[in-house]
């Protein structure tokens, strides 16, 4: 049995210099030869609680599980008394927090996040996602769940609100706002493995499962280490403590997401090796990449501006590729098939605020304040993107209806 897929390259891949270099200086080195083949044998892992789920889901009938499954969700197993087993197992499990959860450094982490309002947002979208797209073996799945014709404008913005969600106030609490959000996507995610794994073109030989553990450890990663990171390459100063508090809160969305234990950041600096690591692996360009990031790249032509909404739409549009092309820099925005003469105006710009803000933060009740201006400033770029509020997991939502 085939226990790497052909999609795991030979060895490690060029990741962007700005990361690299932030490895370098916390000691993160390349992955060793068991950690690399740890990263191939994770593309054929999916997420065994969830995936039995569903499975029993479909073979009892999810239209009559369904129901059962979002009020669990939303107001706990103990509000369904007749909950079937399995479905009871899964939900007792998700509702135990870890004995190594701490609440107040979630609390804590949230609000270090929210501090890089919407430059914070700039670098999820601009460098994470758009930067994601050289992850052909992501494309795959993507592509297959129809991406390019809902575009990426929407997919972009269900999946901030997924994040805002998890920053949102006590969102991780028990039953919170962002425990639902995450264990919806889960269950979304379960989804969309077991349709697109079975269809006759899925070559599970050389791409491995869709969705799986090492793709999920990139996301996860991606999503709120990355930004991290490159809320401090545009002069937000964090503190180790703040650093901390932001890999206690990856760990445990992670756990609840279904990441296995090996790709769960234990500190800032595990963090960042996983992002490195994964990078190194999955970076692997071919046509999709330039099918998907083109036009992404694109979509702040077709934002929302109440004035001068063609003006501004232009800003936007070289803003955001001043960002990427910053931080992803030439050899990546090119197999990506966007400009590669970029001038890192934007970031100029916004280094000396991020950096007296930051300043502003070591007053009492600093960061809470800080914290408050980011999430309008995400709010208001939030209604930029869209008119109205995205639901999270709406993009392969049918699938669950369709099982």
């Amino acid at each position: 049995m085939t226990t790497v897929p052909a999609r795991h390259p030979d060895r490690p891949h060029h990741v962007p210099a700005v990361v690299g270099g932030f490895a370098a200086m916390l000691g993160v080195h390349s992955p060793d030869s068991k950690q690399w083949q740890h990263l191939g044998e994770g593309l054929l892992v999916g997420d065994a609680a969830m995936d039995r789920l569903v499975d029993w889901m479909v073979a009892t009938g999810s239209k009559q599980m369904r129901p059962l499954f979002d009020r669990a969700l939303t107001d706990g197993i103990a509000a369904v008394p007749q909950a079937p087993d399995e479905l009871r197992e899964f939900f007792t499990a998700v509702e135990t927090v870890p004995a190594w959860v701490d609440h107040d450094k979630l609390v804590r982490g949230a609000k270090v996040l929210l501090t890089g309002g919407s430059d914070g947002m700039y670098i999820a979208r601009d460098v994470a996602m758009l930067g994601g797209y050289q992850f052909s073996g992501f494309n795959k799945t993507l592509l297959r769940t129809g991406a390019l014709e809902k575009g990426s404008n929407q997919r972009w913005a269900e999946t901030m609100q997924w994040a805002m969600d998890v920053l949102s106030e006590d969102g991780l609490s028990p039953l919170g706002l962002g425990y639902q959000s995450t264990i919806r996507v889960r269950l979304i995610h379960a989804f969309v493995r077991r349709h697109v794994a079975a269809m006759p073109d899925w070559r599970t030989e050389d791409w491995g499962l869709p969705i799986n553990q090492t793709d999920m450890a990139a996301t996860l990663v991606g999503a709120f280490i990355a930004p991290a990171i490159g809320g401090m390459g545009l002069g937000l100063l964090l503190t180790p403590a703040e650093t901390d508090a932001v890999a206690h809160l990856v760990r445990y969305v992670g756990w609840l997401l279904g990441v296995e234990e090996q790709w769960l950041p234990h500190s800032f600096r595990d963090g960042v090796r996983v992002l490195v690591h994964t990078l190194s692996a999955l970076a692997d360009p071919d046509e999709s990449t330039r099918q998907l990031a083109v036009p992404m790249s694109r979509d702040p032509l077709s934002w929302n501006y109440d004035r001068l909404p063609t003006i501004r739409r232009r800003l936007a549009y070289a803003q955001h590729l001043s960002v990427t092309g910053t931080f992803l820099g030439r050899h990546t925005m090119r197999a990506l098939g966007l400009p590669t003469a970029i001038v890192p105006w934007y970031p100029a710009i916004r280094i000396p605020v991020n950096v007296a803000r930051s300043v502003t933060r070591l007053l009492p009740g600093g960061l809470d304040r800080a914290a408050t201006r980011g999430a309008r400033e995400q709010d208001r770029f939030m209604s930029t993107l869209v008119s109205a509020g995205p639901t999270v997991g709406a993009a392969a939502a049918r699938l669950t209806h369709a099982a």
